[in-house]
């Protein structure tokens, strides 16, 4: 009886705890299987793939919590928990069918990797596509989140190499801003042109709801001199990876 009590008491102790808005086991992740190489956070998805139980239990974490739960979250917790959702399921997809030279080797003529739905979140199938374009861009109004989700490519902004959280997450958000426009093999000025990631380009509408231009966007982050051209960049769909 008295074994019963104290995992009872263990179970309800675990359930009054809640979720872990330190998103802990993602922090440990992101700072044992990455590095910093010339400006560009470089993933270790072999070894990830090789002991991936932290991995799945932060994604089992994730995925128990109830729509009425997240209703409670504030609106930094929220932010932070979808923007973490995507880079680490974005990690797990990779780990998945690792070896890949790019994530684009996952999809298809008929179906993108973004459009997989292999994610169950707050009860409800989804794909990465879904996180970020129907919840995050569609929720949040925030342009700064196109330099924290990761897409696993060398032409992405980095993966933020410590998890997002509600009490540091504008800080956050700016420095991985900051950090990826001023990658000069991303971002530079070059006489009267500025020369960009064609995530400006893709994502244009979102800049330009904020500031009123792309322009008027990157000039918070760069010196664009007299600069009012722009050219984007071809992207580079590489994996971001290295190997131990």
């Amino acid at each position: 009886m008295k074994n019963i009590l104290t995992i009872l008491a263990l179970l309800i102790s675990s359930y009054a705890i809640g979720f872990d808005h330190t998103h802990k086991k993602w922090d440990e992740i992101l700072k044992a299987r990455t590095i910093k190489k010339d400006g560009q956070v470089l993933v270790n998805y072999k070894g990830i793939k090789a002991n991936q139980v932290k991995l799945n239990s932060y994604l089992k974490g994730l995925e128990k919590v109830s729509k009425k739960e997240f209703n409670k979250f504030s609106k930094q917790e929220q932010l932070s928990f979808w923007i973490n959702a995507y880079n680490a399921y974005t990690v797990k997809l990779i780990v998945k069918n690792y070896p890949v030279k790019s994530i684009k080797d996952i999809g298809s003529f008929f179906s993108s990797p973004w459009s997989k739905d292999f994610i169950t979140l707050l009860g409800q199938k989804m794909s990465l596509d879904d996180i970020e374009h129907e919840t995050i861009r569609k929720d949040f109004k925030e342009p700064r989140i196109h330099f924290a989700v990761n897409c696993a490519s060398i032409g992405c902004p980095s993966l933020y190499q410590e998890a997002f959280v509600a009490s540091a997450l504008d800080k956050q958000l700016e420095v991985a801003t900051k950090l990826f426009l001023n990658n000069k093999n991303k971002n530079k000025v070059k006489k009267d042109r500025v020369l960009i990631s064609k995530i400006f380009k893709w994502y244009g509408e979102d800049f330009e709801k904020s500031d009123g231009s792309v322009l008027k966007f990157i000039q918070k982050y760069m010196d664009t001199e007299k600069a009012t051209k722009i050219k984007y960049l071809r992207y580079d769909w590489n994996l971001n990876e290295f190997k131990d």
